[in-house]
């Protein structure tokens, strides 16, 4: 049942961070933006993120080495994930070129802050409370979600 606890911690977590970006974005450009890479509403470069976060669950109780770690290992994630999806598509999904102390115009200082923050919310908060509501799910449950998550998705990337 681990597997698809995963998987659905996953999906949550990659909504979670479409809904983010979309409010972020639409705020700032002050109109409806679809920050989404696929057709429905999840980021999965979100989910990645998340479970890679899980690791830092250890460190939960010092929350300087949260932040810090949160902040290199998303932006790590999110530099290779702009150069991978510009190789295979050949267009560059973000740029950051005119943020101050930016990489390659894949990362910036900007949003590896905001990387350790929301690390130190899902890390310390987020995550217990998700893991907890799955954990208490039945496993049949677990596995009718778990079916309908992938259909979905693989719909969507088909």
């Amino acid at each position: 049942m681990f597997a698809i606890i995963l998987f659905l911690f996953f999906w949550i977590i990659s909504i979670m961070g479409f809904i983010m970006e979309v409010l972020v974005c639409s705020i700032e450009e002050r109109k409806f933006i679809n920050r989404g890479f696929l057709i429905g509403p999840y980021c999965p470069i979100y989910g990645f993120g998340g479970i890679l976060l899980l690791a830092l669950s250890y460190f939960k109780d010092n929350l300087l080495i949260v932040f810090l770690l949160s902040m290199i290992l998303c932006s790590i994630l999110e530099y290779f994930v702009s150069y991978i999806m510009e190789l295979l598509f050949k267009v560059r999904w973000w740029d950051y070129s005119n943020d101050p102390y930016n990489l390659n115009g894949r990362i910036c200082l900007r949003n590896a802050l905001a990387f350790g923050i929301l690390g130190m919310i899902l890390v310390c908060f987020v995550n217990p409370f998700i893991f907890n509501i799955l954990y208490n799910l039945s496993d049949k449950v677990l596995i009718i979600l778990g079916i309908i998550t992938l259909v979905i998705t693989l719909t969507d990337v088909i």
